[in-house]
């Protein structure tokens, strides 16, 4: 597909490249010429220097025969206009990121007047990554499929778990639950395992499932199950509010620590008043214990620097007994960070990326079986995907035995009518079904392509 994407920030230059190794042409334009510069060093796309929103630019940038434009600037009204202006002048399908919360009130409005297609708010949906964090302690990562009915959780096996040294079969065979480990990540070696596989101590596992299985399984394991009630954020930004507006609604209670005060008085306006919002400095320890950080249940460090996010977790982990979750924008020491005992971590220029790349995988299979749901696991060495099957394939009506599947793959979850069912050899996939595949392959546009 032809992709023009405005906007070489954070989210557009993840988008290109990411694009670009799924075989996009990819055009991106920016006012910065360093940031257009940035991405055309590590990328193989054309750049141009200039207003993403003036047609000249965009007929530049080739909007007469571009597939789809994606606008990721700064700005959410330079992103709506640059759309609509495509829109006027070609056929292409556009997407807009849209943060501002009054805007997304209003998103069906938007996108029907202006037509259109997707509109994204990574800092939204990094509210909500947080929020299921939150509902389920012991899971490290948590995605969903099939509109919330399966997840896919990630956690690591305790020294002492009772399952540990024993095959994946033999854990899993006495548990009444639907689940199904589809990963272990094991050092540095990750593994798409079979019933045979030893699960080790250390291990971080991630297995498909539904909320309430999800428990039997964390008591067999030996993590903790404790509830999560009160939640201490530092840093009162647009994740912040998003959040700390979704953990009220479901009875938590919390507080934000922000350190300017006139956003705190805002944040008083727009927030519930069981929201509590202190004016300080997240990073002082001393007024981190005054406001209960050493017998909160939950810590989310959310401030706009990385580094200080990385050591608000090191210290409440290495002190406290808080879940903690930590927001990082930058890649560059992606590797080390993971090595960090710190817990959960967010990256919100990834989550945008994996939505919008899940829809251009849907877009170039309109017909067979759409990617509905996309998300890079594992560092992005693996992939987990959902499938809507809408006609008849080589894949439909066989036994899952009967076929010849790529290697360093899984079909590890079939939504059927509300039913969710770990399959076995014998169980077959069906035209309506949601199919939840996990594999290290990064090509699959259709459940077709997982026959070897």
């Amino acid at each position: 597909m032809n992709i023009i994407i405005i906007g070489c920030g954070k989210v557009g230059a993840t988008l290109a490249e990411q694009l670009t190794n799924e075989g996009h042409d990819i055009t991106v334009v920016d006012v910065d010429p360093d940031a257009v510069k940035r991405v055309t060093s590590i990328c193989d796309v054309m750049g141009i220097v200039g207003n993403g929103v003036a047609h000249r630019v965009q007929k530049e940038a080739g909007i007469d025969y571009a597939d789809l434009l994606i606008a990721m600037t700064g700005s959410d009204e330079q992103n709506l206009l640059s759309c609509l202006i495509a829109k006027k002048a070609s056929s292409c399908i556009t997407i807009a990121r849209v943060r501002n919360p009054d805007y997304i009130t209003e998103r069906s409005f938007i996108k029907e007047k202006l037509g259109i297609s997707m509109i994204v708010n990574p800092e939204l949906e990094a509210a909500n990554e947080i929020t299921r964090l939150f509902s389920i302690p012991s899971a490290i990562e948590v995605d969903t499929f099939a509109r919330g009915r399966i997840e896919l959780m990630k956690t690591i096996l305790p020294r002492h778990s009772p399952i540990a040294g024993m095959t994946i079969k033999n854990a899993l065979g006495k548990l009444s639950g639907r689940i199904l480990i589809c990963v272990i990540e094991r050092g540095s070696e990750v593994i798409i395992p079979s019933g045979d596989t030893m699960l080790c101590a250390g291990d971080a596992i991630s297995f498909v499932t539904t909320r309430k299985d999800a428990a039997s399984f964390f008591k067999k394991a030996g993590l903790p199950s404790s509830h999560i009630s009160s939640v201490v954020i530092v840093g009162g930004g647009k994740i912040s509010f998003y959040l700390a507006q979704k953990l009220s609604e479901i009875g938590f209670h919390v507080k934000i620590i922000e350190k300017d005060k006139e956003h705190c008085e805002f944040l008083t306006t727009i927030l519930p008043n069981d929201v509590v919002i202190i004016n300080g400095d997240g990073s002082d320890q001393n007024l981190l214990l005054e406001e209960g950080v050493d017998t909160a249940d939950g810590f989310a460090s959310i401030t706009d620097i990385d580094e200080e996010n990385v050591m608000l977790s090191l210290f409440v982990r290495s002190n406290f007994t808080a879940k903690t979750v930590t927001k990082v924008n930058k890649l560059n020491f992606e590797g080390i960070i993971d090595k960090l005992d710190i817990g959960s971590v967010i990256y919100p220029k990834y989550i945008t990326a994996e939505m919008i790349v899940s829809y251009v995988r849907a877009l170039e299979n309109t017909t067979g079986s759409n990617v509905q749901t996309l998300y890079n696991i594992v560092g992005g060495k693996v992939q987990a995907l959902e499938f809507n099957v809408r006609s008849q394939s080589a894949v439909v009506g066989v036994p899952l035995s009967a076929l010849r599947l790529k290697p360093g793959l899984l079909l590890c979850c079939i939504s059927r009518h509300g039913q969710i069912i770990i399959p076995g050899g014998s169980d077959c996939v069906e035209l309506g079904d949601t199919v939840v595949v996990v594999t290290t392959s990064k090509s699959l546009n259709d459940l077709k392509d997982i026959l070897a």
